[in-house]
């Protein structure tokens, strides 16, 4: 019983290494994928409305570094800078999950590696 117990731990654990992720690990995923990211392309992109009439700082604001509401639920949204939220983008199932619905709330389609690449540039200097 001990030992089976011991394998779940050991199992979860590495499996949480396997989508723990540092934002600049994510970066360089994306980048690789696409090419550099581009901090100004990135806050832009962040600032226009898109497909559905939203931006991405619809909700998130801008600058993303403080709590805010999502413009239909009313669900508070921690801040979005990685700088501000230690959590934000170090989890890569979860950092798929949340630019796969967010960015079809906003675009109406799947964000590009490219565009993804751009936001996270530009979201790891905004203080």
């Amino acid at each position: 019983m001990i030992r089976k117990k011991m394998l779940g731990l050991l199992l979860l654990s590495s499996m949480k290494m396997v989508f723990s992720a540092t934002p600049n690990e994510l970066l360089k995923g994306y980048e690789v994928m696409s090419g550099k990211g581009s901090m100004t392309r990135g806050e832009q992109f962040f600032n226009t409305k898109h497909g559905k009439e939203w931006s991405c700082a619809s909700c998130h604001e801008n600058p993303p570094n403080h709590d805010t509401k999502h413009i239909v639920t009313g669900k508070v949204i921690k801040p979005l800078s990685p700088n501000i939220n230690i959590e934000r983008f170090t989890d890569q199932a979860k950092v798929e999950k949340w630019f796969k619905r967010n960015c079809n709330d906003v675009l109406a389609r799947e964000c590009t590696n490219q565009e993804k690449a751009d936001v996270l540039s530009w979201l790891m200097i905004v203080k």
